[in-house]
């Protein structure tokens, strides 16, 4: 049997000794989330194995969907996926130790959300680029008429690759351009596969929400029949990831 420890989702502010947010703890077992609180901060925590979690699609889920239900109803400092204390005296140790770190976190986070949006290309676009980039319909008609040499389609393969980049960069650049006044921080993070144009997460403050989604659906409508966008919000873990070392407690 493994020893039995405290797997750590977040750190909070406290508002009661004990408060409890369901039994949706990670791995499996319909552990409690509950907090531990000390001094008017709290850090969320399940009973859990004293374990290394694998980096799973079912792990990762649960440790986020803890911290979206905490987040509700406070202000949330995520903590590394896969912290697991091996006792409540330690998850008492590290408020106690770290509570002057915390403390400022929280009121800089207070107020705020992350919003993520990611943009992508519907597969229209290649007709679109054969419609406005002149010289890849021409090679292209070309192509089409008479024998087709490999080197030809090499060619005009790498021209539309290079003309589906130059379109991903112009239209990064006006969302960004419009989401970004908007803000207080903005995270770029990498794009993945070939139509994906923007996977951004925007730090916004509360009472600004509501003008955010306002120039989301604005752009939306603008780009809606050639780009898909996904919007959502999360806990801030693109501005504040709190890394905890639990043996240094």
């Amino acid at each position: 049997m493994s020893e039995e420890g405290k797997y750590i989702y977040c750190i909070t502010i406290a508002k009661a000794d004990l408060e409890h947010f369901g039994p949706i703890g990670i791995g499996g077992r319909g552990d409690e989330v509950y907090t531990i609180s000390l001094d008017g901060t709290a850090a969320v925590v399940s009973n859990s194995p004293v374990k290394k979690y694998s980096v799973a699609r079912e792990n990762v889920i649960s440790h986020e969907r803890a911290i979206e239900e905490v987040m509700k109803t406070r202000t949330v400092l995520p903590v590394r996926f896969a912290t697991v204390a091996e006792s409540e005296e330690k998850v008492r140790r590290i408020l106690q130790k770290e509570q002057s770190q915390f403390i400022p976190m929280l009121k800089r986070m207070e107020g705020k959300k992350e919003l993520g949006l990611k943009a992508v290309f519907k597969e229209n676009i290649y007709g679109h680029i054969m419609a406005n980039y002149e010289q890849i319909r021409i090679e292209k008609e070309k192509i089409a008429k008479g024998p087709v040499r490999e080197l030809a389609l090499v060619d005009i393969g790498r021209q539309v690759e290079t003309a589906l980049e130059n379109e991903k960069e112009k239209h990064q650049r006006d969302i960004l351009n419009g989401l970004s006044p908007l803000a207080l921080e903005v995270k770029v993070n990498k794009a993945y596969g070939e139509r994906m144009i923007l996977n951004a997460a925007f730090l916004v403050e509360e009472q600004a929400e509501a003008s955010f989604d306002q120039k989301v659906n604005e752009i939306g409508d603008r780009y809606g029949d050639k780009v898909n966008f996904k919007y959502v919000a999360a806990p801030p873990f693109n501005f504040v990831t709190i890394e905890i070392d639990t043996r240094a407690y």
